[in-house]
């Protein structure tokens, strides 16, 4: 299948292009990434090392890319997704032959200079195939199964890949975001109800293949207590510590589960715990609130595409992230089991960092060429 893409009024220059990027967007970023930067700051106990000046560094060249990012036309996106899927998709191959141990699990490579997690990075590259598997199609085509089985393979390949990580929390995410671009693209919802019937079928087999150490987060999940030392530790401290914090907090840098280390993880996925204790359930709120900004942009982005790969790129970004805020609240307040998933750009983390940045930065994309018309078919003429 080939495309073609229609100039759209022609190519801006670079000063129009930077005077549509969306600096509300932009300022809600930096906003987010401050308070994750702050945190880390109070988790060490007012000291910039080890986190938070790390993590100040990772930001400031993610943010040129981020805007750069945002100048490059839409159309140049859709042009490479298949084979930015492929490099990343070739990566999580490389995880598996000689990848990176860490905490148990084999999810790194290591390049020496830094360390990166492809299974990060094919969130974005999932959302880039997708789209523009879906934009070559008519809606009629969306509606026939065969021709469904092309990005669904697209969507297992790379799951199953995660799994042997293993990695659990990933694979969901991948299929959740994923399902969110099948749904926007018009499949229509008696598909998703025999897909997630095969699911619910498929968890007593599936439940056989969890290792050890997956299995004990769902009992601990179920009844923390069971090993209040050992598994159930972490989630039991959270709670403490989001009990404790009350209304106003106790004060920053004035948390008693993370300044004498009761909490662990406390700069990555229990960050958001810090917070709570710290400046209380409202300046939880006040985060979340910066978050469904966030969101909503996106989702106005998303909307005022006037192309369906523009549309469906919006549309799987902006779920992607919803889903990361949504899993790492739920999970360090007990609302479902842990599964080690960043709280977005908030959590110590160089390549979540950057995958986050990078998935802004096609979303600004987006937004700045959202006037840019691409037909369905037809040839390549960019």
């Amino acid at each position: 299948m080939t495309l073609s893409l229609d100039s759209g009024g022609g190519r801006k220059s670079l000063r129009v292009k930077l005077g549509l990027i969306n600096w509300g967007l932009v300022l809600i970023i930096c906003l987010i990434t401050a308070t994750g930067i702050a945190l880390l700051y109070s988790a060490a106990g007012g000291h910039w090392e080890p986190w938070a000046i790390k993590q100040l560094v990772r930001f400031i060249p993610g943010f040129i890319i981020m805007l750069g990012m945002a100048l490059v036309d839409a159309r140049v996106w859709l042009r490479w997704a298949y084979v930015i899927y492929g490099v990343i998709l070739g990566l999580l191959v490389v995880v598996e032959i000689k990848g990176h141990v860490g905490m148990g699990a084999q999810r790194w490579i290591d390049l020496g200079v830094f360390v990166v997690q492809p299974s990060e990075l094919m969130k974005l590259a999932l959302v880039l195939a997708l789209a523009r598997y879906f934009h070559g199609l008519s809606p009629e085509q969306t509606r026939r199964p065969m021709d469904l089985l092309p990005p669904l393979a697209l969507v297992l390949v790379p799951v199953g890949l995660v799994l042997l990580q293993p990695n659990l929390g990933t694979a969901l995410l991948l299929i959740m975001g994923s399902g969110a671009i099948f749904l926007a693209a018009g499949v229509p919802l008696w598909m998703f109800g025999m897909c997630i019937a095969g699911g619910v079928g498929a968890v007593p087999i599936g439940w056989r293949f969890l290792h050890d150490y997956q299995k004990n987060r769902i009992y601990t999940f179920l009844n923390p207590e069971r090993d209040p030392l050992g598994t159930g530790y972490n989630i039991l401290q959270s709670k403490i510590a989001l009990g404790s914090g009350g209304l106003f907090g106790k004060g920053f840098m004035q948390g008693s589960q993370s300044q004498l280390a009761f909490l662990p993880e406390k700069h990555t996925d229990f960050i958001f715990v810090v917070l709570a204790e710290e400046l209380g359930m409202i300046g939880a709120l006040v985060l979340l609130s910066l978050y469904l900004a966030l969101l909503i942009y996106g989702m106005v982005i998303s909307l005022s595409a006037r192309n369906q790969f523009g549309r469906l790129v919006g549309v799987g970004l902006t779920t992607t992230f919803f889903l990361y805020v949504v899993v790492n609240v739920a999970m360090v307040t007990g609302l479902i089991p842990v599964v080690g998933i960043p709280l977005p750009l908030v959590s110590y983390g160089g390549t979540a960092m950057l995958t986050l940045l990078i998935g802004c930065g096609l979303l600004l994309s987006v937004s700045v060429h959202r006037e840019v018309r691409i037909s369905r078919t037809g040839h390549s003429d960019y």
